[in-house]
């Protein structure tokens, strides 16, 4: 048996606990690959699941995380061998299943992605499903026409770790980008990733209480939802799209059709979950190619096992920038 560490959430009386403890790998769920887990991250769903919100965790004792970098240390796999160095994002791991806050993970095969060449493990987490699903979202909005030079896009949630990620990869493809926060002290931060405008949350929180607003956005990244993703919607361009990738600010949506039947604009759900493997190659390989790695350092973090509950507090309540990685090793 192979020893390790993890962070391990229990649940007494209501209330989740989370402390490191040791393990065993017979104790990891069943899975036709074995994983040395390098690093992790901290997503705003990895802040619910520590803090018992949503119930995203059905059974106790859990072992969170839901991504991870790391290499292959046993397999039965016909695609992964030993010494692999692989990518977990999705697939509800870290909720239903075991995750990547511990030195191993066990997981099947058909999950894992390899870990691009060229793109270090924490560099990798850096990324983690934050940026991936920026990516995806970068891609749907492609998909639907938006090319450089159609005018600004609106990014939403701007200085999480979406949203940062979403500013560099626009700004890195040519885009004018505009970079909604709640936080103005974060403005030289996102002008620092790309940003060409910085929009104060408080002007999409608003209904003017028309159906159609003055259009202004070319395209839109929301990772917010809610009263802003209402809004904005009345806001955008003729045939222009916004890709919806979170909730933290509800999920209500609060609109009206004449923006989809007089303009033609798109309301685009992007899902990293259960995201095909073919598009998950792709959205990495673009990630790797078109994501500027000065910027992804600079919105970057690093911490280790124990600090995660004061962090996932933190990104809960909107006081985390950019990207957590989480070194399991320390």
């Amino acid at each position: 048996m192979t020893e390790f560490r993890a962070l391990v959430l229990t649940e007494a009386d209501g209330k989740v606990s989370a402390a490191i403890e040791p393990m065993t790998d017979d104790r990891l769920p069943e899975g036709d690959v074995l994983v040395a887990v390098s690093h992790s991250d901290l997503n705003y769903k990895d802040g619910m699941i520590l803090n018992g919100l949503g119930r995203l965790v059905r059974q106790y004792p859990h072992v969170p995380g839901v991504d991870f970098v790391g290499t292959v240390a046993a397999s039965s796999h016909p695609d992964f061998h030993e010494g692999d160095a692989v990518i977990l994002t999705g697939w509800r791991v870290g909720e239903i299943r075991w995750g990547g806050f511990a030195e191993y993970a066990r997981v099947k095969g058909e999950w894992l992605v390899r870990l691009p060449e060229g793109l270090s493990p924490q560099r990798a987490m850096a990324i983690g499903t934050a940026g991936f699903t920026a990516m995806l979202a970068v891609m749907a909005l492609e998909d639907h026409g938006l090319a450089p030079g159609a005018g600004p896009v609106l990014v939403t949630g701007a200085a999480g770790g979406l949203g940062s990620v979403a500013v560099s990869l626009l700004a890195a493809a040519g885009h004018t980008v505009a970079a909604v926060t709640g936080r103005p002290e974060q403005a030289d931060y996102l002008k620092g990733l790309g940003a060409a405008e910085i929009v104060p949350r408080a002007a999409l929180e608003q209904a003017s209480g028309k159906p159609l607003d003055p259009e202004r956005w070319a395209g839109a990244v929301d990772a917010v939802g809610g009263a802003i993703l209402g809004n904005l919607v009345t806001q955008l361009r003729y045939g222009a799209s916004v890709a919806c990738c979170g909730n933290a600010g509800g999920i209500a949506l609060n609109t009206n059709v004449l923006p989809l039947l007089l303009r033609g604009v798109n309301i685009l759900g992007i899902d990293s979950v259960m995201c095909p493997i073919a598009r998950r190659e792709a959205a990495w390989a673009r990630l790797v190619r078109d994501l500027p790695t000065a910027r992804l350092d600079a919105a970057t973090e690093v911490v280790g096992l124990a600090d995660l509950p004061e962090m996932a507090n933190r990104i809960l309540k909107g006081q985390v920038r950019g990207r957590v990685v989480v070194d399991v090793r320390r």
